[in-house]
């Protein structure tokens, strides 16, 4: 990425143009997908070869060469001892997949008669558009009109500090939300719960919603102690989204099962897969020696391709750590925003920032869902030429808006400072509509 000639295809793969050939900055990597920009030739290269050689092997009788290289690459950088992967095509099947292994592992373990079967979750949280990830899921909005067709799963509020369920500041509180998912084990008992479930950093939901830093090692001693995996929901901050390879880096946590989609092939071929312990799958092997799940496109070629791909060239041109430097600049320079009348909190971390939109400053109070704020924000940046992920609904299930900005991993100081010139621009411009 050092040549001129590398750095002006960079340059332009972060963007992308409409049918009157007007450009839009692609400032949230279509939906924190598109890791590495549009277009990357060693990918689709990659992802060409695999289709001239075998497009479909069907995992239930054929290895391939192109799963298993991806799974090394995987394994190369995933935390801890989680060097098994099994591949699925996106986010929910990832999600699905995950509390079906966790309630196999103990039944594995335990034996039939285990009780453990419930997924201990968050309200604020996306895990998926199935009826099963809905269930564990708390994205209230998405979930409310299927809520009679799927079993429900306990929950607890998450580390919400701008909005605290419990009227605390932090570190005053003591990390209450940490503690509260310890109170939701006791209730309703640890012998029934598999595991807690949680995004490292709360994606759509909230908007790139950071914990507080005691947070995940609170959690990781609770889940142990009680004896109930932690499952950590990586689809979008994983792959150097925060600026390390995985979010719980940051904390230095090792969870029992990483779920992962979305930068794993940074979008040229739908993929996501989870990352597992060695002890859970060791308990299987011993056992059954199968994995009683699967789908159609399991373990096909030309994600494996893809990922494969795609992880090489975030290793080879260092963007976990590019992440890292343009993530500073970038919260640094979104920070100034909050002093624009509609901006209640700046958050996030590395490229995964969030704007959440308020009409008062001084009592957060929200718009009202009729406004639809986030997405006159969303409107005036586009007009200006940036793509932007705008939310709503977090702070009652109703109202709330709230926006992400999370480029490419590849963006450089000069599309950063372009990002934070047009949203002080459109900011501005939204205030001007919203409060008149």
């Amino acid at each position: 990425l050092s040549s001129s000639s590398a750095a002006s295809d960079v340059y332009k793969r972060q963007y992308i143009y409409d049918e009157k050939g007007n450009r839009y900055l692609d400032g949230c990597s279509g939906a924190l997908i598109s890791s590495i920009g549009h277009t990357v030739p060693e990918v689709v290269d990659a992802v060409s070869r695999q289709l001239a050689t075998m497009a479909f092997a069907h995992p239930s009788r054929w290895r391939n060469r192109a799963v298993e290289e991806a799974a090394e690459k995987i394994a190369e950088i995933t935390p801890g001892d989680l060097n098994w992967v099994w591949f699925v095509s996106g986010g929910s099947e990832a999600v699905e997949s995950a509390v079906k292994l966790a309630r196999q592992y103990y039944v594995e373990r335990d034996g039939s008669a285990s009780q453990k079967h419930l997924i201990l979750s968050r309200y604020n949280s996306y895990h998926g558009s199935t009826l099963g990830t809905m269930a564990v899921g708390g994205n209230m909005p998405r979930r409310r009109i299927y809520a009679p067709m799927f079993r429900e799963h306990p929950k607890v509020d998450t580390h919400y500090c701008y909005r605290c369920p419990w009227g605390q500041e932090y570190p005053a509180c003591g990390v209450m939300c940490a503690r509260q998912v310890e109170l939701a084990i006791r209730r309703t008992g640890p012998e029934y719960i598999a595991a807690f479930l949680a995004e490292p950093v709360v994606g759509s939901t909230v908007g790139a919603l950071n914990p507080p830093p005691e947070y995940w090692p609170m959690v990781r001693e609770i889940t142990t102690r009680y004896d109930i995996l932690l499952i950590a929901d990586e689809v979008m901050t994983g792959f150097g989204r925060t600026g390390k390879a995985f979010a719980v880096n940051h904390w230095d946590v090792i969870p029992d099962i990483i779920v992962a989609a979305k930068s794993m092939a940074a979008g040229y071929v739908p993929t996501g897969g989870i990352f597992v312990k060695e002890a859970i799958v060791e308990t299987i092997k011993k056992g059954s020696g199968a994995f009683v799940h699967g789908h159609t496109y399991n373990g096909n070629p030309l994600s494996g391709a893809a990922t494969a791909a795609t992880v090489q060239y975030m290793k080879k041109h260092g963007l976990f750590e590019n992440a890292a430097r343009q993530g500073k600049r970038l919260g640094e320079g979104m920070k100034k925003l909050e002093d624009i009348p509609i901006v209640g909190q700046v958050r996030g971390l590395g490229l995964m920032r969030g704007v959440e939109i308020v009409a008062d400053k001084a009592s957060k109070r929200p718009f009202p869902k009729a406004a639809k704020a986030a997405g006159v924000v969303s409107e005036e940046c586009t007009k200006r030429g940036l793509i932007i992920y705008p939310g709503a609904g977090m702070v009652d299930g109703v109202d709330g808006d709230n926006f992400m900005v999370a480029p490419p991993l590849v963006v450089q100081a000069e599309q950063i400072e372009e990002i934070l010139s047009i949203l002080g621009e459109s900011l501005e411009a939204a205030s001007g509509r919203l409060l008149g």
